[in-house]
């Protein structure tokens, strides 16, 4: 059987994940990069043996041999370059966010129906595998009804300026670049409930602090510490038509002892906190039980998960899987958190339709 052949699109620093994974997936072949730098891509495909190399997306679209896309680019091209390459019959794993706003989103998703193509939305959180154990408890039954979820992502010095701190460019900051995550991965653990009602605020008051000198942070490639037009901070509760809510944090720059990760849900038979690592909690016998899954990745583990998420995408493209994170979770996703920006900036409470 011939190897599906990929390309990537957008060569930045999420694309190296990509890269490798694909590179480690024996079904599947690099068969082109595209990047407006050409220089880089040129490198890329050196590093990678990549075949072919382009600095127009709409160029290497039309190469019939090209199977699959990865779009790796910034988040104000995802929907261009997502419904161009449906168009053109290939199948698409787009890095999160699916978008910037609801109407794009909309028009990924009429693309994706009309021509009947596959898109994938990289919700890489979903495919760790300390989420799939908690997945099976839970479709068991074992936490019972899951009403009530909390995330918090809290960065004390993380804002990477460049694109990142453009919200022309990228939508917005913490809420969209990470907040996307563990929203998603909240909303899917507690089987994706209606939305009912958001209410948000977002705080600029730090900007990329780049006064601060002895601590080190990752910057972007045009890192620009004078460019910042995201917020630093953002906060949520989402209420679903279920009576479930959903309490969410994250922050590029906040002034904190330390950076933390927290994640848990709760439902009426047991409980699961997923970060920093999964434990399970219930009661059996009028006793509390907290329950350690003996698993090789007890937390979230980057590269693991990415080649998982890569692995499922090459067996959907190939028919034998179907996506577990759709086109529809992405344009919802985008509903929630446009609703919150939303909410921030007129001060109060979102209601849904």
């Amino acid at each position: 059987m011939s190897k599906l052949k990929i390309a990537i699109i957008g060569n930045g620093s999420i694309s190296e994940s990509h890269l490798k994974a694909y590179h480690n997936n024996s079904k599947c072949q690099l068969w082109a990069i595209c990047d407006v730098n050409e220089e880089r891509a040129r490198k890329t495909a050196s590093q990678y043996d990549i075949p072919h190399v382009y600095t127009d997306y709409r160029e290497l679209l039309g190469n019939p041999d090209l199977d699959a896309v990865s779009i790796c680019t910034w988040n104000n091209t995802h929907a261009e370059i997502s419904i161009a390459a449906l168009e053109a019959g290939k199948s698409v794993l787009c890095e999160k966010p699916l978008c910037k706003t609801v109407d794009e989103a909309l028009l990924i998703q009429e693309a994706a129906h009309r021509t009947g193509g596959l898109l994938q939305v990289g919700y890489v959180r979903r495919h760790a595998s300390n989420i799939e154990v908690l997945k099976k408890f839970i479709d068991a039954g074992d936490l019972g009804e899951i009403y009530y979820a909390k995330a918090s992502l809290l960065r004390r010095l993380g804002n990477p300026g460049g694109w990142f701190s453009d919200k022309e460019r990228s939508g917005g900051g913490p809420l969209i670049d990470i907040g996307v995550h563990v929203i998603d991965l909240c909303w899917y653990l507690m089987g994706k409930p209606q939305v009912k009602s958001v209410k948000g605020h977002t705080y600029q008051k730090l900007g990329n602090r780049s006064n601060i000198e002895n601590y080190h942070f990752y910057q972007a490639a045009d890192y620009d510490a004078k460019n910042n037009t995201v917020e630093d901070i953002a906060n949520a509760l989402i209420t679903f038509e279920n009576g479930a809510s959903l309490m969410v944090d994250v922050s590029f720059s906040l002034h904190a002892r330390q950076n933390s990760s927290l994640i848990n849900i709760y439902g009426d038979k047991g409980g699961a906190e997923i970060e920093p690592q999964l434990s399970i909690v219930t009661e059996r016998h009028n006793t509390i039980l907290n329950i350690d899954p003996q698993i090789s990745h007890p937390g979230f583990d980057f590269v693991s998960s990415f080649q998982n998420e890569i692995d499922h995408f090459v067996n959907c493209c190939l028919g034998t899987e179907k996506t577990i994170s759709p086109v529809e979770d992405g344009v919802q996703m985008i509903k929630i958190l446009n609703a919150i920006y939303q909410s921030a900036a007129d001060g109060r409470e979102i209601q849904f339709d």
